[in-house]
């Protein structure tokens, strides 16, 4: 079921709705490939060598995770992960991406990028065991074990979300789809969700709210096989092993990243995705624990529904990376 009636906390805010509704509220770049193809990415997608990155390149000299498209700002920038890419000739870590760009991500593969679209909004979803999430192209929604979001089409979902170019569509089971804005409630077995229009502003900003509390700005110095987290007046917390290459990971990305992204740099050679999960979930409680029981914040590691996880930073916390 899809319903029309707006929730004032959460309505569209731009002036009029309907202006909203011809934009494609969609953040993505299009890069043409060396065999004159195009394909395009969201905010979040990677590209590498991985059979599941959004542009997969079949080159031995593509990293697994090699670089990853990122929303900064009002900007759509391209952040390297475990391989430099080359603009002009020269080797960078990061390039705000505009038409006619050309980036290689290894000598003479040449990705040109052809368009960028930043709509005043973004759409994103928000309900019962959901915290608010941002669409990308095509998005599922799975109800069980808990609300969650999946950034690519599978099947099995509960409702699938996508984009045309021109608006969002929705379907829910085998119904017939719906289009979708600013302000729709829907129903998935009688749970409500709601979609939100999110100005480009809002969707780049992290969170960095202290519900009340004072915190300590913290002081974050990563080594790759250490990690020293450091608070005036106390202690610093040494990291060691894979809880300190977990963060060491999330430093050099630099921004939210796939889970599997971090733990296949971690654990280069398994290749059962099932097993690479139990370690990452395994390890990630351990680096949790060692975190609250130090008292060090506990939003310090912070994971999406969609699967992304980020070193989420508040004003006056430092990273020192020595990666």
């Amino acid at each position: 079921m899809v319903s029309t009636r707006p929730l004032l906390s959460a309505l569209c805010t731009c002036p009029q709705i309907s202006t909203c509704r011809h934009e494609s509220m969609h953040a993505f770049v299009r890069f043409r490939l060396p065999d004159g193809s195009t394909s395009t990415l969201s905010p979040g997608d990677f590209i590498g060598r991985l059979g599941n990155a959004a542009l997969h390149l079949d080159d031995g000299r593509i990293s697994e995770a090699h670089a990853m498209v990122s929303l900064r700002g009002q900007e759509l920038k391209l952040l390297s992960l475990r391989g430099l890419f080359a603009v002009g000739g020269q080797p960078v870590k990061e390039a705000v991406l505009r038409p006619g760009l050309v980036i290689e991500p290894a000598r003479g593969l040449r990705l040109e990028v052809v368009d960028v679209v930043l709509p005043e909004l973004v759409l994103a979803i928000e309900g019962q065991g959901l915290p608010r999430q941002l669409l990308s192209g095509a998005t599922s929604l799975f109800l069980t074990p808990k609300p969650r979001l999946l950034p690519r089409y599978k099947g099995e979902a509960d409702a699938h979300i996508w984009n045309t170019g021109e608006g969002w569509r929705l379907r829910i089971g085998t119904d017939d789809a719906v289009s979708l804005s600013p302000g729709q409630v829907f129903e998935l077995r009688g749970v409500p969700f709601l979609a939100v229009g999110v100005s480009l502003e809002q969707a780049a900003r992290q969170e960095t709210r202290l519900d009340g509390a004072v915190q300590l700005p913290l002081r974050i110095v990563a080594s790759y096989d250490t990690v020293h987290v450091h608070r005036l007046g106390l202690s610093a917390l040494a990291l060691d092993g894979i809880s300190a290459r977990i963060v060491s990971e999330l430093v050099a990305v630099g921004g939210p990243a796939s889970w599997q992204v971090i733990a296949q740099e971690i654990w280069r050679h398994e290749d059962d995705r099932g097993q690479l999960r139990r370690k990452w979930d395994v390890n990630l409680a351990r680096l949790r624990r060692k975190l609250r029981v130090a008292g060090v914040r506990d939003d310090l590691l912070r994971s999406g529904g969609t699967g992304q996880v980020e070193l989420l930073l508040y004003d006056g916390d430092q990273v020192d990376d020595r990666t």
